[in-house]
Order: structure tokens, then C-alpha cells, then sequence
């Protein structure tokens, strides 16, 4: 049997447990042994039963005098064993696993596993787990690992079957990092380290496991990243622009609003960008409305005066739209011809050859064809494009010769700094961390539900008869028979015309068709809605300025980076602007962790400390954001982030025999590791 194998060629697998094993992306026996504990039970305190006290998670090693059903009298079934050693007899007790008495069996010896506590006036061991002395213990008597389950699959069962997985295979697993480095930075071995974080010796074994795993996962996120830098770096661009300087200060002097320090910083690195002969690939961040389509529109004006297109990607319409606005209204006075397309707007022009001199779009881009002259690809919000998507558009632009265009990607996420080194280490950085002149901060509350029709009434006053607008943000379309106490944006729609009749509604989410969101979007913006109820679909891309009030229902489902985005979306203008929270959950730490929105005003901020309590998966939603699960590390250990991208520039500096050769483990290991697609960005 081999590593690589299907997981249902184990024993005791098969195709049905296989099934289930997928939704937990175990698909190889590779998959299961790499499929790690997140805790431990400790059942290490091996005890004789004459010494067992209330309390004690213990091991007793006894031998099973009687077991029977006993029915409480509502008729539930109760197994008691009776379990003796050298030193005395205790009373075992299990709830509702009748089928224990045909398991156990009486004259043969256990390992039994668990908690003791009073029952009635005498201690027992309540729910313990038992295996049969004459097999080697994995499930008692030791730490015993506790694995993230799936419906079906119990960590029992799990742990059965990583064992039988290692005792087949476990020989393949193969040492993937140079010896010197194993040996420098005191590491375990590879094959050690996956036997002990399944199954430790002790606490301190299974830490060094953990450690050196860690260390994998880190070592190669890092080191895929420099990788494709490296593969950036090696090709040469046909569009060294040159940057005509009195043309850059004429246009921003034309601007209707004056730069901020960090968009004349970031302006100032995106130009010499541009100015090399390398191809630029920066990642601009900046909160909503810190003016990142404006930075990107002068590196826009800087590739048309040299007599090339410009492409920007987004990824919904209604961002789409968004940004084609903006760029009209700051480019069209210079004589530069813009085009959108989406997936409901074609294109006007030539259909043969996109030329205008800069195309603005949603994926519907990568079904055009383009013609030879684009020299700058923007991409806004980049994690929202699965990484195949972002490749195929920057293929598009490679021209015959094999030279590329310049990539400037922008989010609003704000990206903690661990995050940003591990994650991003291709790319370079710039930072908007101011806001535009003028804008004023969005005074943030709290609300506590006994004031909901305080509020209503608040919102009432605000918005009727005054060119006033508010947004009510839900967190799910329709309602959810598992999150009942959510609310859910149709729903609520219906129930807030009642109590706003004097009030004109509108409702938007996600399932809408393209036309019907743009109509709705366009009569908010307009001003013949007063209130917006909507999904977090408006996050990014929406510009009301009249916009004052944004109130978000069960605020605690989203992280504190997305509230900061929501609550960007007022503001835009000189009226004053308010954020109401709101949320079911009371407890004091769900208030605490919303609290802070508050008094900071700065995403990046609120994403450190969302991290730190609650992790990058919980901050983004991990599946919407691309943002990868850490199985083992944390992007909260800096000291190791920072070890690792140096190990990764040793290995790409002085051990390219062991990436390149094709047998080595570590080019194996990357081979599999790497997305198949490698995307510069």
C-alpha cells in the first residue's frame, strides 16, 4: 500500500467512511495522517482502584467482574459493570450504550479511562473509555488525541484508523528539509514528529511534534511565496513607462480634493514601480474610502500617456460600477476612453479587440478577447477571485515576446502584519492609513436590545422629510432553522415597512439578478429609498453619500474588520454619521470584543485584535476570503513566522538542488503543496 493511495483502500474504510472522511478533505492516506489532534485527553495517571478519588481523571487496569442494562424510571437504560484489581472492586457507569453489554466482556481484562464522581453515596467511573488489555493502548491509559469530527466519524474512530494508517505506511514518510537545517534549528524528524503528535510519549513530545509541524506549515506558505516572486522576477517587462512628472502634478492638481500623506506615499512607490523594468506586483491596502481607486486611477493615467491600456477586475458589479463612476469622473476631463463590462453589460466597442484605454469589469472579463496593449492589470479585492481566475486574466496580457504587464492588487481588508508577511511575501506593500480630508468619523454604538424601538424612533426622526438615508444589514437572506435568532434580510424587510410606514424601503441581497441589484442600488442612490435593507452585500462598492446611519443586526456573527468595512459605507460625505450594533448575544465578552468599534477607527487596528481573540477563519470567514486554515500554526507567532521566511531564503539561496531535483522530497513535497496554477500574484 502506498502513501498516495485512496484512504478507502485501509482497512475498515471503505467507500462510505471514505465519503464521509471527504467532508473533512480526507481524501488520501496521506490526507489521514496529516489530519491532526487539536487537544488531548490526559488519561496518563495510572491508578489502582483502591486509590481512585472523586475528581481524578484516571486509568484503572481491572478486570470485569459483571456488567448489566439497569432502566431509571422514565425507562432510559443505565450500564453498570462491576471491575476489580489486586487492591478492591469499583462501579462502572454508562448512559444510553446498551450495546456495551455485548462489547465488554465479563472475565477479561480493560484499561477503563475517565472521570470519577459520586454516584449515590458511592464513587464510580462515569463514562470512562475501555480497550482490552491484550491490544496496545491508543484510547486509554496515556494522552489521548482529540480530533476535529465530522457526522459519523468520531475521534475513536479516527484514531483507530491513523494508527493502522502509520503502522502501513508510516515507514514512506519521507525527511523533506535539507539535514543541516533539521539539525540547526533543533527540530524533530518529519516521521517522528507525525508518529508523536497522534500518539505522544508525553506532553513535551507531543509539543516538539507540534512545533516542528508548525514549522512545516509556515516554512511552506513562505516558501511557495518567494517561489513565485522568484518566477516574477525572472521574466522582463516590454512596457518600462516612463513617468512624465509635470503631467502627474498637473493631474492631481486637477483633482476636485486634496491627497492625503499616504496617498502621495503610496503614488510615490507605485510610480517607481512603473519607472523599472521589472513588473510591479503591490498589494495597496486601505480602509474603505481611504482613496485606493484614486491612486490607482494615476498609475491608469500614467499607462495611457505611454499608449496602453489599462484592465481593472472586481469582484461583483456593483463594485464594478462603482469604480467606473470614479474613473470616469476623474479621467474622462483628460481625454480617456473607459468601458465596463460585466456579466449584464457587453461591451459598446470594437467587439473583436477591447480598445479603449481602460476597461473596467467583473470576471466577465476572461471570456473577452484583448488586444496587445495592456500594460497595467488591477485587481481589487484579490482574496475574493479563486487563484485559477487571477491567473488566467494575467495570461490574457502576456505578449508574444513572453513579457507581462505591471499587477497592482488593492483590498480594504485590513491584513494584520503576520498575516501580510506569511501569506504575501511576493508582494511589496502600500499602505493607506489615513482617511481623506473632510471625512468624519462614524460615531459607533452598542445598542442594547431593550433600546430597538428607541432606535427605530432615532432613525425615524433622522431620515423622514431630510435628504438623510440609513442602511439595516442582516446577516442571512432567508431564515435559518439553525440560526433561528438571526435575522434574516427578507424577513425583516417585511416586518420593517410596518414599523417605517411613513418610509420608503428597498430590498437588496446576493440571489438577486444583476439588473434587479443595479436598479435598487440606483434609486438609493438617487435618493427614492430612505432605508436599505440589505445582506452584507453592500460591504464594498457602494457610495451613498447621503448615507448617514448603518445599523447591523447580530453584529457578533461578523468579525471586527467587516464591521469597520459595513460601517465605511456611511460617512462618504460632511453630513454626520452614525453606526448602531445590535446583537442577541449578551455575554459580557461578545459586548466587550463589539465595544471596541467604539472608540478605534482604524481597520488594521480592529483586525489585530480580532485575531488575537478569535483567529484569521473567524476575522474573514475563511472560505469567502481565501485566507488558508492553519492546521497547526498561528499567524499570532511572529517569532516563528519570521524564522521560517528566513529558512525559506536559505533554502532558495543555498539548497536549490533539493527544489530542483525531481526525486528530492522537498520538490515533492512543493509539487504537491503548490496550487497547480502558479499565479504571480
Amino acid at each position: 500500500m502506498d502513501i498516495n493511495d485512496s484512504v478507502e483502500k485501509l482497512p475498515f474504510v471503505g467507500q462510505t467512511f471514505a465519503k464521509r472522511l471527504a467532508k473533512l478533505n480526507i481524501r488520501t492516506i496521506q490526507d489521514l495522517i496529516n489530519y491532526f489532534p487539536f487537544r488531548y485527553d490526559n488519561y496518563s495517571l495510572i491508578s489502582k482502584v483502591i486509590r481512585v478519588q472523586a475528581g481524578e481523571t484516571v486509568t484503572i487496569k481491572a478486570k470485569v467482574e459483571s456488567i448489566k442494562n439497569e432502566y431509571t424510571k422514565l425507562g432510559k437504560k443505565i450500564q453498570k459493570a462491576t471491575v476489580s484489581d489486586n487492591t478492591g472492586s469499583i462501579e462502572i457507569v454508562w448512559f444510553n450504550q446498551p450495546f456495551l453489554i455485548k462489547t465488554i466482556k465479563v472475565g477479561e481484562w480493560y484499561n477503563f479511562s475517565g472521570k470519577a464522581d459520586w454516584f449515590g453515596k458511592k464513587i464510580v467511573l462515569v463514562s470512562p473509555e475501555y480497550e482490552p488489555l491484550k491490544l496496545s493502548t491508543i484510547h486509554t491509559g496515556r494522552l489521548v488525541p482529540v480530533y476535529p469530527e465530522t457526522q459519523n466519524i468520531t475521534s475513536k474512530w479516527l484514531r483507530s484508523r491513523i494508527k493502522t494508517a502509520l503502522d502501513i505506511v508510516g515507514n514512506q514518510i519521507e525527511e523533506f528539509l535539507p539535514p543541516v537545517i533539521v539539525q540547526k534549528e533543533n527540530l524533530l524528524e518529519e516521521k517522528q514528529a507525525i508518529f508523536q503528535i497522534h500518539f505522544p510519549n508525553d506532553l513535551p513530545a507531543a509539543q516538539r511534534a507540534r512545533q516542528r509541524l508548525a514549522f512545516d506549515e509556515l516554512l511552506l506558505i513562505q516558501l511557495t511565496g518567494l517561489l513565485r516572486k522568484k518566477e516574477w522576477q525572472k521574466r522582463q517587462l516590454a512596457n518600462k513607462f516612463f513617468v512624465d512628472q509635470e503631467k502627474v502634478l498637473e493631474f492631481v492638481g486637477k483633482l476636485p480634493f486634496e491627497l492625503t500623506g499616504a496617498q502621495k506615499k503610496a503614488i510615490k512607490e507605485i510610480l517607481a514601480d512603473l519607472a523599472k523594468e521589472k513588473p510591479m506586483n503591490r498589494l495597496l491596502q486601505g480602509d474603505v474610502g481611504s482613496g485606493k481607486t484614486v491612486v490607482a486611477a494615476i498609475a491608469m493615467y500614467i499607462s495611457f500617456l505611454n499608449g496602453f491600456q489599462s484592465v481593472i477586475m472586481a469582484p461583483t458589479e456593483i463594485l464594478a460600477n462603482q469604480h467606473f463612476q470614479t474613473l470616469k469622473t476623474i479621467l474622462f476631463p483628460f481625454g480617456i476612453n473607459i468601458e465596463l463590462i460585466t456579466g449584464s453589460q457587453k461591451l459598446t466597442s470594437n467587439p473583436r479587440y477591447l480598445t479603449p484605454d481602460i476597461i473596467v469589469g467583473t470576471h466577465a472579463l476572461l471570456y473577452q478577447n484583448f488586444g496587445q496593449k495592456v500594460g497595467l492589470v488591477v485587481i481589487d479585492e484579490q482574496h475574493r477571485f479563486g487563484v485559477e481566475q487571477r491567473s488566467e486574466l494575467i495570461k490574457k496580457f502576456i505578449l508574444p515576446n513572453k513579457k507581462i504587464p505591471h499587477l497592482l492588487t488593492m483590498t480594504a481588508t485590513p491584513i494584520p502584519r503576520t498575516i501580510a508577511l506569511t501569506l504575501y511575501g511576493d508582494l511589496d506593500f502600500s499602505i493607506l492609513d489615513e482617511m481623506p480630508f473632510g471625512r468624519t468619523k462614524v460615531k459607533t454604538w452598542v445598542v442594547p436590545p431593550q433600546k430597538r424601538s428607541s432606535a427605530y424612533e432615532w432613525i425615524k426622526k433622522r431620515v423622514k422629510g431630510t435628504q438623510e438615508q440609513a442602511f439595516i444589514v442582516c446577516p442571512l437572506i432567508e431564515q435559518s432553522e439553525t440560526l433561528a435568532s438571526l435575522k434574516a434580510a427578507t424577513i425583516e424587510f417585511e416586518k420593517l415597512k410596518n414599523i417605517f410606514p411613513d418610509l420608503r424601503l428597498g430590498l437588496l441581497h446576493g440571489k438577486m439578478k444583476s439588473k434587479e441589484k443595479d436598479k435598487i442600488i440606483e434609486e438609493f442612490r438617487k435618493g427614492n429609498l430612505d432605508i436599505l435593507v440589505s445582506t452584507p452585500v453592500v460591504e464594498v462598492g457602494i457610495d451613498i453619500p447621503n448615507a448617514t446611519i448603518m445599523m447591523i443586526e447580530g453584529a457578533d456573527r461578523f468579525g471586527l474588520a467587516q464591521l469597520h468595512q459595513l460601517r465605511g459605507r456611511v460617512g462618504r460625505s460632511n453630513l454626520e454619521s452614525f453606526c448602531l450594533l445590535f446583537t442577541e448575544n449578551q455575554n459580557p465578552e461578545v459586548i466587550k470584543r463589539l465595544k471596541y468599534l467604539e472608540d478605534i477607527y482604524v481597520g488594521l487596528r480592529l483586525a489585530e485584535i480580532d485575531l488575537k481573540i478569535r483567529g484569521p477563519g473567524e476575522i474573514y470567514g475563511t472560505k469567502q476570503h481565501g485566507f488558508p486554515d492553519l492546521r497547526v500554526a498561528s499567524f499570532l507567532d511572529t517569532a516563528l513566522i519570521e524564522k521560517t521566511r528566513k529558512v525559506a531564503e536559505e533554502i532558495l539561496n543555498f539548497y536549490t538542488e533539493f527544489l530542483n531535483s525531481k526525486d528530492s522530497p522537498l520538490h515533492k513535497k512543493m509539487e504537491k503543496y503548490k496550487i497547480l496554477q502558479v499565479s504571480p500574484n
